[in-house]
């Protein structure tokens, strides 16, 4: 990622909010929030995260904002050939302090544990759930999002989190 590039923190964190708001799924929201550093095609990174949202094609898994951030720690920190062992090493080491970022502040990166934090009893049924008002102020999600987003700026600006 070309950090000359860099948006402001709050700048990211609207912008993610935002694509949430679109009914963008939040793996996506963070990933796009980026996109300008990610080197590529809006529609095909919305495509690569799309089916990250819901804790994993709503299996309620990692959260979708872990996810995101996954996605691009391999743009931060990229490990493309298999025999580089040190990069492989750096890219999961990032991946674990921002995913620990995270837990630390959100209790948990797990999609189902965190809704059930809220009192959402989430569902694993394939089908997405209507994007209402009722939805986004029920679930933590846009925070989540946001929290994401401002956990990878900090660690592009060189922030500690």
């Amino acid at each position: 990622m070309d950090s000359k590039a860099i948006m402001d923190k709050e700048e990211r964190v609207r912008t993610a909010r935002s694509l949430f708001k679109q009914g963008y799924n939040c793996c996506q929201a963070v990933v796009l929030a980026y996109s300008d550093l990610a080197g590529c095609d809006k529609e095909l990174l919305a495509g690569l995260a799309s089916g990250f949202g819901g804790g994993m094609g709503r299996m309620r898994q990692v959260c979708g904002c872990v996810s995101g951030m996954t996605l691009l720690c391999g743009m931060m920190s990229p490990a493309c050939d298999p025999g580089k062992m040190d990069e492989r090493r750096k890219n999961y080491a990032l991946v674990q302090k921002l995913a620990g970022a995270f837990r630390n502040e959100a209790g948990s990166i797990i999609c189902s544990e965190l809704l059930s934090s809220s009192g959402v009893h989430p569902s694993t049924d394939a089908s997405p759930s209507e994007r209402t008002e009722h939805y986004y102020h029920k679930r933590p999600c846009e925070e989540l999002v946001a929290l994401a987003a401002s956990i990878v700026a900090d660690e592009i600006s060189g922030h500690d989190q």
